[in-house]
């Protein structure tokens, strides 16, 4: 894969697909128990807004391996907000055909930054 010339990080798909994510997770834990507002709720927005704000300012870094390493905490931080989910689902606060969706977008861009992990590796 060749690393694409990118003017901003606004110009990334993995970033702009990160943001969608941010979206939907507001959108599902405002369904959750005021009682875990400050718990997991709190939690699952900390690791989901990680994922853009990782993707971007890895991308502003002066060298490959600051960015790799950005990447790499975006990856660990969609890890979090999946378990989260999971364990979201354990606790009966959303149902699983409800998270469907964003686990697919979960998946996708998994895939896409395992793919700029990679091209930034290919590229040193």
């Amino acid at each position: 894969m060749v690393l694409e010339k990118v003017y901003s990080y606004k110009d990334l798909k993995v970033w702009q697909k990160s943001r969608e994510i941010v979206k939907n997770i507001y959108d599902i834990s405002g369904t959750f128990p005021k009682e875990e507002m400050y718990g997991l709720t709190s939690q699952i927005r900390r690791a989901a807004i990680s994922l853009p704000s990782n993707i971007a300012e890895g991308n502003a870094r002066q060298s490959r391996k600051e960015y790799k390493n950005f990447i790499s905490i975006a990856k660990g931080s969609l890890a979090e907000l999946e378990t989260q989910l999971i364990l979201s689902v354990d606790l009966g606060y959303v149902t699983e055909e409800k998270l469907s969706n964003i686990f697919s977008k979960i998946n996708e861009l998994e895939r896409m930054l395992y793919s700029l992990r990679k091209s930034l590796e290919d590229n040193t």
